[in-house]
């Protein structure tokens, strides 16, 4: 018996998931559940996550995305921000959905674009995951050749950067050398938990200003 996606409930901070889920499976669950919609997805050979992020989750995505904007802009570096762009690459059998990411280096390949596929299209330089439920799956950035990843967790903020066949983590970033990037989100994300975004976001331009 088949039941409908409309009909199963996915609580925020909770995951669904489903096995020997085939590509075009995938691809038609994917258009079912429409691009206006409040969860997220992993698939790496033949399993889906679906998972509804908690408020907490969202909050922190919005502010290190801010950070990475104020940066990129104070620095006049050129990107494209593509938000949680469905990444794919079926010979590959992978897909992932970022809370956030950025071109830089080749922000040019994705202008005017509206879908990638990642079997032609260049993966973004910068993927940030907010892994309040420990959902995100390094193998799947990995295999899409995504060379940096913010993940922000309970436990704190890293950078991991791909080296090969994994990812190592790392004090710095090569999209912002010079910048205690670790130090600043970790800083301005507790502000935002205890003193609202607003004034967050003024003491990171006021530090941008008096540092950059």
């Amino acid at each position: 018996m088949q039941v409908a996606l409309e009909k199963i409930i996915v609580k925020p901070g909770q995951q669904l998931l489903l096995q020997d889920i085939s590509w075009q499976e995938f691809e038609e669950i994917l258009e079912e559940l429409g691009e206006q919609r409040s969860s997220r997805i992993s698939y790496s050979n033949g399993v889906l996550e679906i998972m509804v992020p908690l408020p907490e989750h969202e909050k922190d995505k919005e502010i290190i995305g801010d950070i990475v904007k104020i940066l990129l802009e104070e620095l006049e570096i050129d990107f494209e921000p593509l938000g949680s762009t469905t990444f794919k690459n079926e010979q590959m059998t992978q897909a992932v959905e970022p809370d956030a990411c950025f071109y830089i280096q080749n922000y040019p390949a994705v202008i005017g674009k509206d879908r990638l596929d990642l079997s032609s299209d260049p993966p973004p330089d910068l993927a940030i995951e907010i892994d309040i439920t420990n959902r995100t799956k390094l193998n799947n950035y990995l295999l899409l050749g995504v060379p940096e990843l913010w993940r922000y967790t309970r436990k704190g903020f890293q950078i991991n950067l791909r080296e090969g066949d994994r990812y190592i983590e790392s004090q710095t970033s090569p999209n912002f050398p010079n910048i205690p990037i670790v130090e600043l989100i970790e800083r301005h994300v507790k502000q935002v938990q205890t003193e609202g975004r607003s004034k967050a976001i003024r003491a990171f331009k006021k530090w941008v200003k008096e540092n950059l």
